[in-house]
C-alpha cells in the first residue's frame, strides 16, 4: 500500500507540474508548517534544508546527516495527503540510489539536487559531475518504478561576482541536467533579476524554479516571466520569524 501511495503522489506531482504555470510548492519544516499550507489549499509540498535546519538548531549546508534528514522529514510527508519534495542539498555524500531509495522509503517524491558540495569546502561540482549525479538519480527511480521529480539545481549565480557573467554557463548546465533527466531546475539567486529569468526562461526547455519570498514578491509577476515552479527556501519562515518577533514585542 505504501509503494501504490508513492506513486500516485509521484504521479500526482508530475500532472500539477504540468497544470499549474507556475506550480507554487511552499516550503515547509515540520508537521505544523505542512498542514498549515495543506489547509491553505496548496496540493504538494516542499520541505526545505534551510528551515529544516533551524527548526531542529542544526546547520544549513549538510550540517544533519542524511539519516537524521530522513529522521525528521518522515512524520511531515505523513502527516499530509499531498506529494511532498524534499531539498537533498549536494546529496549527503550518498550515492544516487542510496539517496532515492531512503527518499522513497521516507515516503518523498520528489527532490532538489544542488551543485555546491559542501562536504568538500563549499567546491562546486563540473557540469560533467552534476550531470552524472542527476542521470544517477533518474536511472535509480526509474529502476524503483517510481517518477521522483528532479529539480536540477546550480548556485553559479549564487557564488558568481556578477551574475551576468555566469548566464551561458549557467544556461548550458541547465539544459544539460534535463537532457540526463532533470524534470525542472532551479538557478538559485536570479529571483529579482527580470532579464536573468527570462534568459534562462527561453532557453532551457524544462520548468524553472524560483525562490519567491512571500511578501515582497507576487504571482503575477513570475507567471508573466514564464517561470514554471515556486519555492520559498527559507524566505516562508524569515517572514513568519519577522512578524512572530513584531507581534511578540508589544508584550515585552
Amino acid at each position: 500500500m505504501a509503494q501504490e501511495i508513492t506513486v500516485a503522489h509521484a504521479e500526482r506531482l508530475s500532472r500539477l507540474h504540468a497544470e499549474r504555470r507556475p506550480l507554487v510548492l511552499p516550503t515547509v519544516w515540520d508537521v505544523w508548517s505542512a498542514r498549515v499550507a495543506v489547509e491553505a489549499g496548496f496540493e504538494a509540498l516542499t520541505i526545505g534544508s534551510h528551515p529544516l535546519a533551524d527548526a531542529r538548531g542544526a546547520s544549513d549546508h549538510e550540517g544533519q546527516s542524511f539519516a537524521e534528514v530522513l529522521e525528521a522529514v518522515r512524520p511531515i510527508i505523513a502527516a499530509v495527503d499531498v506529494p511532498v519534495s524534499v531539498d537533498l542539498e549536494a546529496g549527503y555524500g550518498q550515492e544516487p540510489r542510496e539517496l532515492v531509495a531512503g527518499l522513497l522509503d521516507a515516503g518523498g517524491v520528489g527532490l532538489n539536487l544542488e551543485d555546491t558540495v559542501h562536504s568538500e569546502g563549499g567546491r562546486v561540482r563540473s557540469t560533467s559531475e552534476h550531470v552524472e549525479y542527476i542521470a544517477g538519480l533518474r536511472a535509480a527511480a526509474d529502476d524503483a518504478g517510481v517518477k521522483v521529480w528532479i529539480n536540477g539545481r546550480t548556485d553559479l549565480f549564487l557564488h558568481a561576482d556578477d551574475a551576468a557573467g555566469v548566464l551561458d554557463e549557467a544556461i548550458e548546465r541547465l539544459q544539460a541536467l534535463v537532457a540526463a533527466g532533470a524534470d525542472s531546475v532551479y538557478p538559485v539567486r536570479i529571483q529579482d533579476a527580470d532579464d536573468l529569468i527570462r534568459a534562462v526562461v527561453d532557453a532551457v526547455p524544462a520548468p524553472v524554479n524560483c525562490t519567491a519570498h512571500p511578501v515582497e514578491h507576487n504571482l503575477e509577476r513570475f507567471q508573466r516571466l514564464g517561470v514554471g515552479r515556486i519555492t520559498f527556501g527559507p524566505l516562508l519562515q524569515a517572514a513568519l520569524t519577522d512578524a512572530t518577533r513584531s507581534m511578540l514585542t508589544a508584550w515585552r
